[in-house]
């Protein structure tokens, strides 16, 4: 799949009410940007934890779909962040999510998040099930 595709898959789903936007996929690596919108942030202004976790779930299960055997699908199985900084509203995050393992089965991804700064936010690893 290329952009345009992927993009067409996300767009009704949760990442694209999220603002997801894929700016490289690739079967080791997947970046994408998102606007922090006030609605996605916490009472203080700054994006809120379960969107930090929801833009990097979704970067990991983009990176396994591209990996997938036909006929396959997949799901999150475990995840685990790591917040460290804070990004503010009206501001962009990037991402860069990175293949750990990619086998038969499962799939691990490392998921830094950045704020418009360039300081890392937060530090996502999630494990993909690969299923029948």
């Amino acid at each position: 799949m290329d952009l345009a595709q992927l993009h067409q898959l996300l767009e009704p789903l949760f990442p694209g009410l999220m603002g997801v936007r894929l700016t490289e996929a690739t079967p080791t690596r997947v970046t994408a940007t998102m606007l922090v919108r006030p609605d996605l942030c916490t009472a203080g202004g700054i994006l809120h934890g379960g969107a930090h976790m929801a833009f990097a779930d979704t970067l990991g299960a983009v990176g396994t779909v591209l990996n997938l055997p036909p006929g396959k699908r997949t799901t999150t199985t475990d995840s685990s962040t790591k917040f460290i900084g804070g990004a503010a509203v009206n501001t962009t995050v990037s991402a860069e999510c990175v293949a750990l393992h990619r086998g038969r089965t499962t799939m691990v991804w490392q998921t830094s998040l950045r704020n418009e700064a360039g300081k890392l936010c937060s530090v996502v690893t999630q494990t993909q099930l690969v299923l029948d």
